[in-house]
């Protein structure tokens, strides 16, 4: 059974982690979010974190060499052996080329692609109400999804606190940098008929069933070709 990868785009305050966690954990994929890894470099005080932390203060993408090198890496534990879940990844046509050449090699290849769709303005309204769990980075918005102890991660009990790149004139950036540098990789992955769009603006339950009921029509599709499920 040759492992499975699925995609997951947005712009900021999408519900990509919400989305991407709860679909990992379905199918039982690994999720891997770049922003989480990039994080993670930032506070273990890595050359790559030190490289990545500048440009994440601008609202602008990490370049594709480091930001490649840190997924293909995370790509290669344990736990992603039957496939992940990638948030945040590739956001460049380099980084789409450089996946698809990395997952060849292991013979694989991405089997779907979603891209759940907000305005600027909603994107806005949901940021300003965005915790995040500094031990899991899972992430909770105090209107749509407050977690059930104020302040404390519902999943592993961390300390909730709001991310310093997300003031409002940063994530104009990030929008702004979002549709640049991102909107030609989903017609990369448009191109090749991958490509599910999801309205972002439904209860969060409602995009679930979306997302869940296309990826078990594409991985049923697999299953009957004879190359095995999930």
């Amino acid at each position: 059974m040759r492992p499975r990868y699925i995609l997951i785009f947005g712009p900021p305050g999408a519900g990509k982690g919400t989305q991407g966690r709860r679909l990992a954990a379905e199918l039982g994929l690994a999720y891997i979010a770049s922003g989480d890894i990039f994080r993670q470099h930032v506070e273990a005080g890595t050359e790559l974190g030190r490289i990545a932390k500048e440009y994440m203060d601008r609202g602008l993408y990490v370049p594709d060499e480091v930001t490649v090198k840190m997924v293909l890496e995370r790509l290669g534990r344990p736990d992603a052996e039957r496939g992940a879940v990638l948030d945040g990844f590739p956001r460049t046509l380099p980084q789409a080329e450089a996946l698809e050449k990395a997952l060849a090699e292991r013979g694989a290849e991405v089997d779907l692609v979603f891209y759940i769709k907000i305005s600027e303005a909603e994107a806005q309204r949901r940021v300003q109400g965005r915790w995040v769990c500094r031990n899991c980075q899972a992430a909770y918005n105090l209107e749509t999804n407050p977690p059930r102890v104020p302040g404390r991660c519902d999943v592993c009990g961390g300390e909730l606190y709001q991310r310093t790149d997300e003031t409002p004139e940063t994530l104009r950036r990030r929008f702004e940098v979002f549709f640049e540098q991102t909107v030609p990789v989903l017609e990369y992955y448009r191109a090749r008929g991958l490509l599910v769009e999801i309205n972002g603006k439904q209860p969060i339950d409602a995009v679930f069933r979306e997302l869940k009921a296309a990826a078990d029509r594409v991985f049923g599709r697999i299953a009957g070709s004879g190359s095995g499920g999930v």
